[in-house]
């Protein structure tokens, strides 16, 4: 019985990962396919790297892309852990459920919907919209993502290693700069990552915010892709790939090491 429950989990695991990755793994293959057609396999070839060197518009929104990512993730990591902080020690203040129910609407929000509020905000306030606009709404859709993370790791942080810094002269804001801040740097890495990768991917909430000269890269793929599929997007696919895993690695290490100082910390104590 057993065994057989075991045949059937690992079968199902195969076909899930299979399901999951198998695209990307064949994607990033003909990515080095020398053929144009990007369903013939032609051989291994590099030269549709070499040919992004040249694809001025792919470029400008990639550097566009990774410029709003960049600026949105730091903002949303500000704010997100400012509200972490908030929610986990501020009480039960005045105005709680309704704070609680702005930082998270975004979470369950249908991005059409949240793209769509935001273009409206954006026209009644008569704003230009373009690169700033889609940088606001970025940060608005991935600081709830960073506060989830950061409240989760500030609700197991022990507040004895703070109180211990405050009994020693420490002032509060000194306190949390010194003490906590450093011991909850994993956890705000981790939100940023998030954040940066969220805004990278994010197109439905860039058409709706974007302005001449502020076309971003999901943007400029999906309208390439409407019509025909090139070598080039391939090729720029599996640069966002790796450049996610990458990040994700980092994250991994700061992580571990976060969890070493935290350890050395306890010990210590």
């Amino acid at each position: 019985m057993r065994r057989g429950l075991s045949v059937f989990n690992v079968t199902a695991l195969a076909l899930g990962l299979a399901f999951l990755y198998l695209p990307i793994v064949i994607l990033v293959i003909y990515s080095f396919n020398a053929s144009r057609l990007v369903t013939v396999w032609g051989g291994w070839s590099t030269r549709w790297y070499l040919a992004l060197l040249s694809d001025n518009a792919m470029l400008e929104a990639a550097w566009i892309s990774v410029r709003i990512a960049f600026l949105s993730a730091t903002a949303a990591t500000v704010l997100g852990t400012l509200a972490a902080v908030a929610l986990v020690r501020g009480g039960r203040f005045r105005g709680r459920v309704v704070f609680s129910g702005l930082v998270y609407a975004p979470l369950v929000m249908p991005e059409i919907i949240t793209g769509l509020a935001l273009l409206l905000l954006f026209v009644a306030v008569d704003v230009e919209r373009g690169f700033w606009t889609v940088t606001l709404a970025h940060a608005t859709l991935t600081m709830c993502f960073v506060t989830v993370v950061v409240q989760s790791r500030l609700l197991s942080f022990d507040m004895s290693l703070e109180e211990a810094a405050r009994d020693l002269g420490c002032p509060p804001l000194k306190a949390f700069f010194t003490v906590t801040l450093p011991l909850i740097f994993p956890a705000v890495a981790a939100g940023w990552m998030l954040a940066f990768t969220l805004s990278l991917d994010d197109l439905v909430i860039a058409s709706f915010t974007t302005g001449p000269g502020s076309v971003t890269l999901p943007m400029r793929i999906y309208s390439e892709v409407r019509m025909g599929v090139k070598p080039e997007i391939n090729a720029v696919s599996t640069i966002m790939i790796a450049l996610v895993a990458i990040g994700v690695i980092v994250a991994a290490v700061v992580t571990k090491r976060g969890a070493i100082v935290r350890e050395r910390a306890t010990g210590d104590r």
